[in-house]
Formats: C-alpha cells, sequence, structure tokens
C-alpha cells in the first residue's frame, strides 16, 4: 500500500532496519521456489527459467533496499506530515481493492422522488457530491454527507431549435480536467449545457450540431470537448473564456460547434473514450463498430468490427491507454487499443452489461439484474474475497418502481424484479462507488442510486 525509504535520525541504521525482515524475505523466496519446482499434470507450453534466484539470498544491494524501506502507512503519513526528504509513495488503487475484497463496503441507498425515473449517467463533484441525469431529463445532485437532494435547471436554447421528437433524457455528464466547468445534455436533447463548477452556474448552451438525442460528452482539454449523437455525427466544440458575471442573475450565451463530421460506418453512434496517451478519440457504435479518430486533426482514422459484440452500451479506456473495455448484451471485451483486436471477453453472470469503468487494474461492470462484478486484469479473472474465496459481487437493493407499473402485460407481479446499474463511479479516494439505474423494462418506470462505502 505504502512505501517509505527511510533515512536514520539516530545511528547507522533506521528503526526498521531489523534482521527479521531479511529472514522473511528469506522465506518468502524459498516459498516461491518450492511452489515453481511442483511439476504439474498437465505439461508447460511456455517455461521461464529463473537463474538468479541462488543470487537474490545474498544480494547486499537487495538486502539493503529491504532494511532501509518501510511499507508501514504510518511511516508515510509522517514523512508527509513533517516533510521529510525521504522518498514516499502511496499506491491509491490498494484500498479499493482490499475493501472490496475483504467486503467493507456497504450500501447506502438514496431516497428520490417518485416522478424520477431511471438514471443514466453520474459524476462527482467533490468529496460529497455527485450529480447524475435522469430519462425524465432532469439533473440531480445529491450531497453525501447531508443526504440532501437538489434539482438543477436544464439550460434551453435561444433560437428556435426543434429536439428529436421522443426526449431520451440526459445521457452524458462529463467534467474537465481542472474540474471548472461539467458538461451535460440540455433541456433538448440535442443540445449541450455547460454550468460552472463549483457553483453550477449556468455558462453555455451548445446548439446547431445534432439532430438526434446526444448519447455521450468527453473534454479533451479544458476548453475543447466532442459528443456524439444518435444522428451517428461527432461534434467539436471549443467553450470561450468565462468572463466575470456583470450582474447578480445568473446567465448563459449560445455557442456553435467547430467541427461537425459524420462518423463512416457507423449506425447511432453510442458512446465516447479519450484515449489521451495515443491522442485518440475512440466512438461505438450500435452496429458493433469501434472508431477512431486523431485529435489533432480531428479526422476519422479507422473503423473496426467487433465480431463478438452484441448490442454495445458502453466504452471505457484504461489509465494507461491500452485496453478499452467494451460493453455488451452477454459480456465485456477488453480490446487492445494497438490494433483493436480483441483481447478477453468478460462473461456478464447476471442478465448483460450496462456500464463499464476502468479503476486502475480492476474492471469494474454493472449489470442488468441488480449485480456489480468485478474483473482483475492481473490475475486475469473475477476478484476474489480474501474471506472465503469467492467471486466478489454487491447486490443492489430493489429501488423504487411506480406502483401502476408493478403489473407487467401478462398481469403478473414483479417480485423478481431488480434495478440495472446503468452508470456507476469511483470518487477520488477510491474508497465510496456511487450505483445508479433504474428498471430494465421499458414499460417499467422507477429509479435506484445509492453509494457503497
Amino acid at each position: 500500500m505504502a512505501f517509505t525509504r527511510r533515512v536514520p535520525v539516530y545511528g547507522s541504521k533506521p528503526p526498521c532496519a531489523y534482521s527479521s525482515r531479511l529472514e522473511e524475505r528469506r522465506q518468502l523466496i524459498r516459498n516461491k521456489r518450492l511452489e515453481r519446482s511442483r511439476k504439474s499434470e498437465k505439461p508447460d507450453d511456455f517455461i521461464v527459467y529463473h537463474s538468479s534466484d541462488e543470487e537474490e539470498d545474498e544480494n547486499d544491494a537487495l538486502n539493503h533496499q529491504v532494511l532501509y524501506s518501510s511499507n508501514n502507512f504510518v511511516d508515510y503519513v509522517r514523512a508527509r506530515e513533517y516533510r521529510w526528504k525521504e522518498y514516499h509513495t502511496l499506491n491509491m488503487n490498494y484500498g479499493t481493492r482490499h475493501a472490496l475484497s475483504h467486503d467493507m463496503l456497504k450500501e447506502h441507498p438514496i431516497t428520490l422522488d417518485s416522478n424520477v425515473n431511471k438514471i443514466f449517467c453520474s459524476a462527482w463533484l467533490s468529496h460529497r457530491q455527485v450529480v447524475c441525469g435522469t430519462k425524465c431529463n432532469k439533473l440531480i445532485v445529491y450531497d453525501v454527507l447531508t443526504k440532501a437532494v437538489d434539482q438543477i435547471p436544464c439550460l434551453v436554447g435561444h433560437r428556435e431549435n426543434v429536439g428529436p421528437e421522443d426526449h431520451n433524457g440526459i445521457h452524458a455528464v462529463s467534467i474537465n480536467p481542472s474540474k471548472s466547468l461539467i458538461a451535460t445534455g440540455g433541456k433538448n436533447a440535442n443540445e449541450v449545457g455547460i454550468y460552472k463548477l463549483p457553483t453550477l452556474d449556468p455558462a453555455y448552451i451548445g446548439e446547431e450540431a445534432h439532430n438526434d438525442s446526444i448519447f455521450d460528452i468527453v473534454w479533451l482539454d479544458d476548453q475543447f470537448l466532442a459528443t456524439c449523437s444518435r444522428d451517428s455525427k461527432v461534434a467539436l466544440w471549443r467553450v470561450p473564456e468565462i468572463e466575470p458575471a456583470s450582474t447578480e442573475i445568473p446567465s448563459y450565451s449560445s455557442i456553435n460547434p467547430l467541427v461537425i463530421k459524420t462518423c463512416k460506418h457507423a449506425q447511432k453512434a453510442r458512446a465516447f473514450a479519450f484515449n489521451k496517451p495515443l491522442s485518440e478519440l475512440a466512438t461505438l457504435s450500435l452496429n458493433g463498430y469501434i472508431h477512431i479518430w486523431n485529435i489533432e486533426r480531428f479526422k476519422q482514422k479507422l473503423s473496426s468490427k467487433l465480431n463478438s459484440s452484441q448490442e454495445p452500451v458502453s466504452l471505457c479506456v484504461n489509465e494507461t491507454g491500452s485496453l478499452y473495455a467494451v460493453g455488451c448484451r452477454t459480456y465485456a471485451l477488453l480490446i487492445d487499443s494497438r490494433c483493436l483486436q480483441l483481447v478477453k471477453k468478460v462473461t456478464a453472470r447476471h442478465t448483460g452489461v450496462r456500464s463499464t469503468s476502468f479503476k486502475s487494474e480492476l474492471l469494474t461492470v454493472g449489470s442488468g439484474a441488480g449485480v456489480i462484478q468485478f474483473y482483475d486484469l492481473r490475475a486475469q479473472k473475477p476478484l476474489e474475497s480474501g474471506v472465503n474465496s469467492r467471486t466478489v459481487l454487491l447486490r443492489t437493493s430493489r429501488g423504487y418502481v411506480n406502483p401502476e407499473d408493478e403489473f407487467i402485460e401478462n398481469g403478473m407481479y414483479c417480485a423478481r424484479y431488480t434495478p440495472a446499474i446503468y452508470t456507476h463511479c469511483y470518487d477520488s479516494s477510491g474508497m465510496r462507488l456511487f450505483c445508479a439505474g433504474g428498471p430494465l423494462s421499458t414499460t417499467l418506470s422507477g429509479n435506484y442510486a445509492s453509494v457503497w462505502q
């Protein structure tokens, strides 16, 4: 979890330099050798010879590093508080993995109004506030500490702009890198509303880019953002610098896109993923294609057919930019970003995939049956519990369903109803997970939201 290189204050060695640590390290090396020496029944296709094992015990440099380093979290905090010149690092993702594998996260349901229908997107504004968009075109802010729920008015275009006939709600919420602006859907589903942070005062409304509902929004930097829509078009926007308000009454102005391009071989663009290390923008379309755009020229480079995709709904990229995760009906696909080839299929055990996200070496998958599962990319298998060696799963509560919709068409009662997890996101510490969604069936209306902490 933590690593601190200790410097002796009194004497020639630091307090952590006791000889028993070397013996523990030697015993660990012996156990690893014993494990490798065991012959399995199946022949190995790939064998690695560790020729330097005999030298590890007597390596003075390694022994010195072991004695003069500490993995104690208290030493890390003390070195940071006192601003000592000792080198110290912290693995921010250790807490997430530890909390999940030891069943430490507990569900804290959020009570929403009965007129809130299906939460599609979410993002953490700060350590205590979460913003989310709904199918009923509401922008909601939830305070984790006070448990207050506030509704932010959606922005309306200044010009007469007829939106799509069927309003599909707000599908995207995105915050720029400096956390000074947030972009989401407007009152019309084909417009972009931009608010100031942290006050959430209106800033701009983006118009005249799409003819159908906007499905995803992604910030390229603090000034430029891109949108994709169900009309198979991708638009690039530039947000002007915000001038100080001259009046106390919040106001906003209209902006138009810099570039509008049609995504070739795409039928209804569904999701975005900005690959910053490769300077690429990946677009997922409902016909099973993934499209790659060059950000510097804003030009489509290539399109690749995902042969294994079934109803793709979500797309995300890991921190290093080496993997894409595509959520489909029955599994999540791990795609190599360099060649767009399939690396791994992660089977969804519970009614398909509705949302995906990366947290370091951990892939989080929200299903359509109220279950959140986790896949360990390093071990290439589902995350296992450190308590009982079972697969780690988070099972959500029922949430709210409109009583008038609880009887489906054939008159049967929905006793086994579980909400679909349309969106989930971790806070900056990785120790809290916000999950939200609602009924998977289009004939049902309701909502579900909770914070796991």
